[in-house]
């Protein structure tokens, strides 16, 4: 799919009515402007300290740690939610420990995380990599659960081994569920990356935002924090164009037939 195809053409025009209401509340009502500089200050701002490099480092720091703990989550949680999924006395086993867990909010878990691995980067990853768990491992039970029974008997006439029972069917027939919780885990990650560097780090685009809040470096603050939600849009959207690259046999089997 080309670029041009991914972008929202039709909500570009709510998008812009929102800078153009921030803007005008900014400029023509004092007590706004005391607390939201206006929107072009802002863009301008955001244009000077990535045209410096200011912002550019703690970014760097922050993807990376971004990719770390996402990538240890989506390894660990998809393995985890197949063997689960797929043998009901492992699930029951464990059900208890995951339903005490999962309802834990990620943030709290950051303490603990600093007790036993220090203030550095293994942190930082390790809550990153916990708090995406859970989205992709429950995606995952679920997906395995959920296979449609005709699928596996037909596996069994034809007589296919375990193993190829696992490729050509499980893990095709999940897939979708797994992408869901995969994609729901993109912002769980970025979240969870900022929120621990504004707690504990002295780089990143967490503790950017933070230290200058702290400065009292207003426009300089907004401008990082709408950085962030570039990248946030960036992520997503990249990701949805790997999925209609990799799905794409599964949207192409699910497709309606568009009625004009």
């Amino acid at each position: 799919m080309s670029i041009a195809g991914q972008i929202p053409w039709k909500g570009l025009p709510v998008l812009a009515a929102g800078l153009g209401l921030w803007e005008l509340s900014s400029r023509f009502f004092p007590l706004v402007g005391n607390y939201f500089p206006p929107a072009t200050e802002v863009f301008v701002t955001l244009a000077a300290i990535v045209g410096s490099g200011e912002i550019l480092l703690h970014a760097a720091a922050s993807l990376a740690r971004f990719v770390e703990g996402y990538a240890l989550a989506a390894t660990i949680a998809v393995s985890a939610g197949l063997c689960l999924g797929l043998w009901r006395p492992l699930y029951m086993l464990f059900e208890p420990l995951i339903e005490l867990l999962r309802p834990m909010p990620s943030p709290a878990t950051i303490p603990i995380a600093i007790l036993f691995l220090g203030i550095g980067d293994e942190m930082k990853v390790a809550v990153t990599a916990y708090a995406c768990s859970w989205p992709i491992l429950l995606n995952t039970i679920d997906g395995v659960r959920s296979i449609d029974p005709v699928l596996m008997n037909t596996a069994a006439t034809f007589r296919l081994n375990p193993w190829e029972r696992f490729w050509k069917v499980t893990l095709p027939a999940a897939s979708p569920q797994i992408v869901t919780g995969l994609r729901v885990s993109l912002a769980i990650a970025l979240i969870l990356v900022t929120t621990s560097e504004m707690i504990v780090s002295n780089d990143g685009l967490g503790f950017y935002v933070l230290d200058l809040q702290r400065s009292f470096r207003i426009r300089e603050m907004y401008a990082a924090i709408v950085a962030l939600a570039m990248i946030g849009y960036a992520l997503n959207r990249l990701f949805v164009a790997v999925d209609d690259w990799v799905m794409a046999w599964h949207k192409g089997l699910t497709r309606k037939e568009e009625i004009p």
